[in-house]
């Protein structure tokens, strides 16, 4: 049996970690470097870090709190927002990430996944997908859910993976911060057309959310949360006892 992840992501906006519903209404909640600390000894099994503005507001991704935020934490750690050049996967490594997320500049450069793998592994590219249902079909979104690219959301997908991407996180728009359960819809629709890991991101409000994930999406590797987690809703080894107890094998 597959280990299943447990994965907090710290959305950070100024230097600030913070969470809306749907991708807007943005509201403040904790520094991430305590917030990463905090992760890193109550069990988490990685942390997801992005910079949510970086792409929108065309910079780079800010390095200095992100170094501190690799040094307060002992599992890996996926870094996203700004990335649209090699220089940029280079300096995000170095600074201590593991893996790197991609999302608006693959879309603008498809090429960098190819790049970016033949260069650090499939295993450091990580493909970011906002979607949202459109038309009956999953449409991809870019720069933090703004843009629609007209993107096929599937095809998009399998074509990132047959270009290196090693893992897909797909971020549903339309159960971000909702917390009436992920979008189990949207994720079987993606686990069935690629064979590298998938994690679910956007819906979970309580601890059962993970359960019904994981039963009902044994292709899905990961689960993927912030405010239930940072708002102390869910104690990730709660939740880990818990899933333990269905018979859902985690890193207790």
């Amino acid at each position: 049996m597959i280990t299943k992840r447990i994965i907090p992501c710290l959305d950070v906006k100024n230097g600030r970690v913070v969470k809306g519903v749907n991708f807007e209404g943005l509201g403040d909640v904790s520094s991430p470097i305590e917030l990463a600390a905090y992760y890193s000894s109550a069990g988490a099994d990685e942390l997801v870090f992005y910079d949510i503005t970086a792409s929108a507001e065309g910079r780079a991704l800010f390095t200095d709190i992100l170094t501190q935020v690799a040094s307060q934490i002992f599992i890996p750690l996926t870094v996203g927002g700004g990335i649209s050049t090699i220089s940029d996967f280079d300096r995000v490594l170095k600074c201590g990430a593991d893996k790197v997320s991609v999302n608006s500049g693959a879309i603008k450069n498809p090429q960098l996944i190819e790049e970016a793998a033949k260069k650090y592994g499939d295993q450091c590219v990580v493909l970011s997908v906002d979607a949202k249902r459109v038309g009956g079909g999953f449409r991809v979104f870019g720069r933090g859910g703004r843009d629609d690219t007209g993107l096929d959301a599937i095809e998009w997908i399998k074509r990132g993976v047959a270009m290196g991407a090693g893992e897909i996180v797909l971020n549903s728009i339309d159960t971000d911060g909702v917390k009436n359960g992920f979008d189990l819809e949207m994720l079987r629709a993606v686990c069935e057309v690629v064979d590298v890991p998938v994690i679910a991101s956007g819906g979970a409000g309580c601890v059962e959310d993970f359960t019904k994930l994981f039963r009902e999406l044994p292709k899905v590797d990961a689960g993927l949360a912030a405010s239930i987690f940072h708002f102390g809703e869910v104690k990730i080894q709660d939740l880990k006892k818990e899933l333990n107890a269905n018979g859902i094998t985690v890193r207790l």
